[in-house]
């Protein structure tokens, strides 16, 4: 009599013949990886995990996972450190992620940012300024009339400026974070 095969062991049998090699195996690994540092950069960044929640996430990991996630959460960390965003989050995270303060490039950082944000309101009222008085001479003016400063073609070309003239300076930031 003919023996009855269940379906576990009749997909045991066919999966015989796939083989996962170990380059996929890798990839596969990797994929993972970078899926779980993604969600805990994602979820920090937004608000929905605390710094010791996060922290607490990647201690649980295995050791070998645990130390890529790091890395990548600390390049994810760095290349999102902007002039226009408030830096607290990514240096937070950098600093768990190191275990140590970075005093010294934030400080280095706020200084920047804040050269660039003075030049970017002064940039702001100069370009407010022009517009007002180009209205003016076209017979709009009064206390009600508001210049729309950022729809302005030379607005985006400031701001471009200003980007560019600060771009080597917050490399060189990012540069240092990036030998600790």
């Amino acid at each position: 009599m003919a023996e009855i095969k269940s379906a576990l062991e009749l997909a045991m049998e066919k999966s015989k013949k796939y083989v996962i090699s170990d380059e996929e195996r890798e990839r596969l690994r990797e994929k993972e990886i970078l899926q779980k540092a993604t969600g805990l950069f994602h979820r920090y960044r937004e608000g929905y995990l605390s710094q010791n929640e996060m922290m607490r996430e990647i201690e649980k990991m295995d050791e070998k996972v645990r130390e890529r996630v790091k890395e990548v959460l600390f390049s994810r960390w760095t290349n999102a450190l902007s002039l226009d965003s408030d830096p607290e989050r990514p240096f937070g995270a950098i600093e768990s992620l190191k275990g140590r303060s970075l005093n010294d490039i934030r400080k280095k950082f706020e200084s920047l940012r804040s050269v660039y944000r003075k030049e970017i309101e002064e940039a702001r009222q100069t370009l407010s300024l022009e517009i007002v008085k180009v209205l003016k001479d076209e017979g709009i003016d009064g206390e009600a009339v508001e210049p729309n400063v950022e729809g302005s073609e030379k607005w985006k070309g400031r701001i471009e400026e200003v980007n560019r003239s600060h771009q080597e300076r917050l490399k060189e930031i990012k540069d240092a974070l990036n030998r600790l």
